[in-house]
């Protein structure tokens, strides 16, 4: 690998973990909004998502990063059947 390359690949590697940095630093900036039925969605790009209790069978609160047709970030929070269960009823 020449220098040339090591240089473009820093840069490449660089500007992805700033682009990771500002995204989680966005959510912690940006006011959740509690979905209810009805609430209006303008999802361009999901961003993150996550939940309380990863693996958890039954009701869980979650969370949903995303961007919106003006390119805003946004964050749902929302409650949402966990991914745990499996076999269950």
């Amino acid at each position: 690998m020449n220098a040339k390359t090591k240089t473009i690949a820093a840069a490449c590697l660089f500007a992805a973990l700033n682009i990771c940095t500002l995204s989680a630093r966005a959510e912690t900036d940006v006011a959740a909004q509690t979905y209810t039925y009805g609430t209006h969605l303008d999802i361009r790009k999901v961003i993150s998502m996550k939940e309380s209790n990863p693996g958890t069978c039954g009701i869980v609160d979650a969370r949903m990063t995303y961007l919106d047709s003006a390119g805003q970030t946004r964050v749902l929070d929302y409650s949402k059947f966990g991914d745990g269960c499996h076999n269950e009823n």
